[in-house]
C-alpha cells in the first residue's frame, strides 16, 4: 500500500534530511553580483544536478543562491501570478499589501492534519486571495499586522521548538517547521533567509493557496518537504467571485503538478454549501487522475465567516448530507484520505 509521506516520515525518523539542509551542503562557484538571468541560468543547472545526486564545489551554496534571487524579485514583486510588479524592496506595497514580513503569531499547532502535528506554526500577516469567506480574515486582510521577526530570531526559535534534545528527543518537539498565513507566498524571500541561518534537522511544510508565480515554484524546488495545500475552485468563476483569484485553475493545478515532482503532498478542499457539482467533484476527479498518490483531506469545517452573508449560495453552514457526499465521491475514487 503506498505511503503519500513515506520521505516525511523518514525525516521524523531522523533516517532521511530535510531538503533544505542538502541544498546547504550543494556548493558552486558564482559572483553574487551577476545579472539576475545570469543568476537563473546558474539556478537551473544547478538544481539539475542537485536533483541527479551531483556535487558542486564553490564558495557559495544553492540555498544561498536561492535568497539572492529572491531579494532581486522585491525590485519588482512577482512572488505570485498576480504579478503586480510592486517595488517592494522601495517600500510599495502591491496587491497582498505585505511589504515586511510580518509573524502575526506562532506556536505549536495541534489541531493540523495527524501526521503533521505537534506541528511549529508560523502565521503570516497578509494574503494573495481575498476569500470572502475567510475565517483568519484578522490575519489575511491585515498586512501591517503582527511583528517583524529578525530572520536570525526566526531560526533561533525554530531551533527551540524543532531541535532533538536531551533525553526525550524529538518525542516532545515540533516534528516540522508549518509556514503558513493568510498565505506563505509574498514571505518567501524572508522564509529563504531564516532557513539559510537554520541548522535543525527538521521538515518544511509550505502551507499555502498555490498561487504562486513559476519564479517562486522554482525557488521552492528543494526547500520544501511537504505541500499542504488548499484546492478551493473547480472553476474560474467560482474563484474570481469569491476570492478575486484570475485563472484560478490553470494556476494552481499546475502549481499542484510542479510540487508533487519535488515534494510530498497533503490537499485539503473545504466542502463549502451549494458548490459540490461545480467545485467538489471536479477538484476530486482531477485529484484522482493527476495526483493519485497525495494525502487528501475533504474538509467539514465551512462556516459563513467573514463577508459570506453577501454572498447567498455561502451564507449559511455546510450541510452533513453535503460532506457525506463529498466523501463517498473521494472513496469512491479511491483517493488516500485524511482520517
Amino acid at each position: 500500500m503506498i505511503d503519500p509521506l513515506c520521505r516525511y516520515r523518514e525525516m521524523v525518523e531522523g533516517r532521511k534530511r530535510p531538503t533544505f539542509l542538502e541544498l546547504g551542503d550543494h556548493h558552486l562557484e558564482i559572483d553574487m553580483k551577476s545579472p539576475t538571468d545570469d543568476l537563473w541560468a546558474l539556478h537551473r543547472r544547478e538544481m539539475d544536478r542537485f536533483h541527479r545526486g551531483m556535487e558542486g564545489e564553490g564558495d557559495v551554496n544553492l540555498l544561498q543562491l536561492k535568497v539572492e534571487i529572491a531579494k532581486r524579485i522585491l525590485d519588482s514583486c512577482h512572488l505570485c501570478e498576480r504579478d503586480c510588479g510592486a517595488r517592494r524592496s522601495s517600500g510599495e506595497r502591491g496587491h497582498c499589501g505585505v511589504l515586511e514580513s510580518r509573524v502575526y503569531s506562532d506556536f505549536i499547532h495541534m489541531g493540523e492534519e495527524p501526521p503533521l502535528i505537534p506541528s511549529y506554526t508560523v502565521f503570516f500577516a497578509g494574503c494573495t486571495f481575498e476569500c470572502v469567506f475567510c475565517q483568519n480574515y484578522d490575519i489575511s486582510t491585515e498586512p501591517t499586522a503582527g511583528v517583524h521577526l529578525e530572520p536570525e530570531v526566526m531560526a533561533d526559535r525554530i531551533e527551540r521548538v524543532a531541535c532533538p534534545s536531551g533525553p526525550t528527543g524529538r518525542s516532545s518537539r515540533a516534528l516540522n517547521v508549518n509556514w503558513v498565513g493568510g498565505d506563505p507566498t509574498p514571505n518567501l524571500p524572508y522564509v529563504l533567509q531564516v532557513l539559510e541561518r537554520t541548522r535543525c534537522d527538521v521538515p518544511q511544510v509550505w502551507n499555502s493557496n498555490m498561487y504562486l508565480s513559476l519564479d517562486s515554484m522554482e525557488l521552492l524546488d528543494g526547500v520544501i518537504d511537504i505541500y499542504l495545500t488548499d484546492l478551493k475552485y473547480g472553476n474560474d468563476t467560482c474563484a474570481l467571485r469569491l476570492s478575486n483569484a484570475p485563472r484560478y485553475w490553470e494556476v494552481v493545478t499546475r502549481n499542484h503538478l510542479l510540487a508533487a515532482d519535488n515534494a510530498e503532498m497533503i490537499v485539503r478542499h473545504l466542502v463549502m454549501p451549494n458548490h459540490l457539482e461545480c467545485c467538489t467533484r471536479p477538484i476530486l476527479e482531477w485529484l484522482s487522475e493527476s495526483l493519485p498518490n497525495a494525502l487528501v483531506n475533504v474538509m467539514a469545517q465551512y462556516r459563513p465567516m467573514h463577508r459570506a452573508k453577501d454572498f447567498p449560495d455561502i451564507a449559511v453552514p455546510l450541510r452533513w448530507e453535503e460532506y457525506i457526499q463529498a466523501r463517498e465521491w473521494a472513496e469512491d475514487l479511491g483517493l488516500h484520505l485524511v482520517q
